[in-house]
């Protein structure tokens, strides 16, 4: 039986470090899983989580992908009027774009795109834009006066859970629209200006879809926030039926948003809720490893290069220190991943220039050999590399049995950098 480290080692041996690498089994496992968490839900994929366009391709063709959920207006113009293909790939929709229907996930304040979209009736018809103040909506009209096609919007509302009120806020600070009574009021505002039209709600509970709840070694930790999820689920899910039946009273939407990665399971039993919001779980990175409801399997990886001996039990790679946004913090360094049981120095950690490596491993690594990383965060590795190599392993665990055909890379595809846009 080959090992992981074996299989990836022996279809990149052509190769030169550092690089980034797609599993296409993992990938497509992950897919699958996440669509059956997701039941009969579908789910809008986040393009921020991916940013590759061959790989948002491949999962938009699965079951139970339907649309994106895209990070900046720049972003959703390119994707709703660039076509989908690649020329070097000999794809035969390089003209067609990868879908029609893109909700922009945050709000903008992009007045220049915001032109640009209300200029293209086919940008138009496809993009809806976030909104959750009407000082939006003063923008967006006054940058788009006179649109060719009304311009969408989605009201994103607040989900975190405030048992005691705004003195204890468990969630992320998004919307200031909260209540049944907020969003109805800003659904009635859209409405009074015939430039624009409601389409959708967005309600992504980020207290429970990206927090982990089996943390390693601290079970009374889990405890707690498994308590803490379940707690503001059911609160979650009461005020979400109320907010959809207040809107719907104002105007028609066409959808409601909620869910991700790490709650696909839970948000898609909401009969308010029609589509979940989530990418992450292609990829599977880091921050993902522990959780009760499901299980992924690594896709998204990278492979340094090492090149010093400096001492016994350590082994150095060239790079590495690609540091994931949020809290700093441990959980912000990527996972030394392949061979098991190496970890960081705890003077140097991930460094732009080199990453010392430590453990018993370490010492059965030589210059010239490789170690295979993760990512804390999925769609972030892109940003530091220009293409992704996809390995087809042929095993059906992911990479670690034997496989047949033998694994090799099967495409080398653009990152949204290597193709020259860095949105943000």
């Amino acid at each position: 039986m080959r090992s992981a480290r074996d299989i990836y080692d022996t279809a990149t041996a052509h190769l030169e470090p550092p690089f980034a690498a797609v599993d296409l089994t993992a990938f497509r496992a992950n897919a699958a899983d996440l669509a059956a968490r997701a039941s009969s839900t579908p789910i809008r994929l986040a393009s921020k989580s991916v940013r590759c366009r061959h790989l948002m391709r491949e999962a938009l063709a699965l079951p139970g992908y339907a649309g994106i959920m895209a990070f900046t207006l720049p972003e959703a113009i390119w994707l709703a009027t660039t076509g989908a293909g690649d020329a070097r790939e000999g794809t035969h929709d390089v003209d067609t774009p990868l879908t029609d229907d893109i909700l922009v996930a945050y709000p903008t304040v992009d007045t220049h795109a915001i032109a640009q979209l209300a200029a293209d009736p086919r940008a138009a018809r496809s993009i809806t834009l976030m909104v959750d103040d009407v000082a939006h909506l003063d923008l967006i009209t006054a940058a788009a006066p006179d649109p060719a096609h009304p311009i969408k919007v989605c009201i994103d509302v607040d989900t975190s859970w405030q048992p005691l009120g705004p003195r204890l806020r468990i969630g992320a600070h998004r919307s200031p629209i909260r209540t049944p009574a907020q969003t109805a009021a800003l659904a009635r505002a859209i409405t009074q200006r015939p430039t624009l039209r409601l389409d959708g709600i967005m309600a992504y509970e980020a207290q429970i879809a990206g927090v982990a709840d089996t943390p390693p070694g601290n079970p009374l930790y889990g405890r707690a926030v498994r308590w803490i999820k379940h707690q503001s689920r059911i609160e979650l899910a009461r005020r979400r039926a109320a907010i959809v039946r207040a809107v719907r009273e104002v105007a028609d939407i066409r959808f409601v948003n909620g869910g991700g990665t790490g709650s696909a399971h839970l948000t898609s039993r909401e009969r308010a809720v029609t589509e979940i919001g989530a990418g992450s779980g292609l990829f599977q990175p880091a921050l993902f490893d522990h959780f009760s409801g499901f299980t992924g399997r690594p896709a998204a990886l990278f492979a340094l290069p090492i090149v010093r001996r400096p001492g016994r039990g350590y082994a150095t790679a060239l790079g590495g220190g690609y540091v994931a946004s949020g809290p700093a913090g441990a959980a912000a360094l990527p996972q030394p991943y392949l061979p098991g049981g190496l970890g960081y120095s705890p003077t140097e950690g991930p460094g732009e220039a080199q990453t010392p490596l430590r453990g018993a491993a370490a010492d059965r690594l030589a210059i010239g050999d490789r170690v295979w990383m993760r990512h804390a965060k999925a769609g972030e590795l892109c940003e530091r590399f220009a293409e992704l190599h996809l390995i087809e392993t042929g095993a059906a665990d992911g990479g670690g049995a034997g496989a047949d055909p033998v694994p090799r890379v099967v495409a080398t595809v653009p990152t949204y950098r290597g193709e020259g846009r860095t949105f943000l």
